[in-house]
């Protein structure tokens, strides 16, 4: 049998365990609900200004600009968005499922690119693998601000106006619903299909409202669509990245809620085993000292 000691210690260990996975599950809990916030008021104003964007390059005439440009591809650059933390079930490894393979193709096709980890588990998942990183990345926590998202993608545009790169991927976790979370690969430049995903998950609208979705929308350009462009474009590539990271927060904090759940339901479960054990260890214990009581009371007759 079990001794009493060591079972009353184990779960002590346990119940400490609970305790710890509760409270982190409540923390993820109100950090999930501000970084979906945040994400919910980014997804309108991303989504609009993709679509002007895609809609005022059309009505530009023979006025482009130099993002959206497509040309053969060179070198890529890969970035790939994971937490800085674990506890969160597989939100990183599903992540880095998507990552790894696009790397080993980039490499078997000896395709140059520049390797980006934001995170501290995707940084040592690469160091592990021993693939070299141009970039580490490690202040984009639940809450990345827009400044330091600008910062990386305004890099970027200047990488690629200037031709030294040819190609952005974003290898991160896509937050479609709270109970819907994919890691996907997406291309962030060039932005040639600007407005393309957007519309996909945009409400459909129907011929008689609006004039029909695919009415023709005339643009006066004042003072002229090169000026308009230059700003607006890269405006939307910053937004779109801005709003992959809120992403990749929101996604993580789900994660690591029902990770903690789970945990701590796991943990009432194994304490309600150990008691039941411990009960029974005891009430063995006793049957025996008492058989033994009698047997010597028997012994002294």
């Amino acid at each position: 049998m079990a001794n009493l000691r060591v079972l009353v210690k184990r779960r002590k260990a346990v119940r400490n365990i609970r305790k710890i996975t509760k409270t982190m599950e409540l923390i993820a809990t109100a950090r999930f609900k501000k970084a979906l916030d945040r994400a919910t008021e980014a997804e309108a104003y991303t989504r609009k200004i993709a679509e002007l964007a895609a809609d005022l390059s059309k009505n530009a005439g023979d006025v482009t600009h130099p993002l959206l440009a497509t040309r053969p591809v060179k070198k890529t650059v890969v970035l790939v968005i994971t937490a800085n933390r674990g506890l969160c079930g597989g939100y990183n490894g599903s992540v880095l499922r998507e990552a790894l393979p696009l790397t080993r193709q980039l490499t078997a096709n000896n395709a140059p690119f520049d390797l980006e980890v934001s995170g501290k588990r995707g940084i040592a998942f690469f160091k592990f693998q021993g693939v070299p990183r141009t970039r580490e990345y490690t202040n984009f926590e639940d809450k990345p601000s827009f400044a330091e998202v600008d910062s990386v993608a305004s890099r970027y545009v200047d990488l690629f106006i200037s031709g030294q790169i040819d190609e952005v991927k974003v290898v991160y976790t896509r937050f479609i619903s709270a109970a819907k979370q994919q890691a996907v690969v997406e291309t962030l430049l060039p932005l040639s299909s600007v407005g393309v995903e957007t519309r996909k998950s945009a409400p459909v609208v129907t011929e008689g409202a609006a004039g029909g979705s695919d009415a023709k929308v005339e643009y006066e350009f004042i003072p002229n669509a090169a000026e308009i462009l230059e700003e607006l474009v890269p405006a939307a590539l910053k937004v779109r990245l801005f709003k992959m990271f809120l992403d990749a927060a929101v996604s993580e904090q789900i994660a690591r809620r029902i990770a903690m759940k789970a945990a701590t339901e796991n943990a009432g479960d194994l304490i309600k085993d150990i008691t039941r054990l411990y009960n029974r260890t005891r009430q063995a214990n006793i049957t025996k000292e008492i058989s033994e009581l009698i047997a010597g009371s028997e012994a002294l007759k």
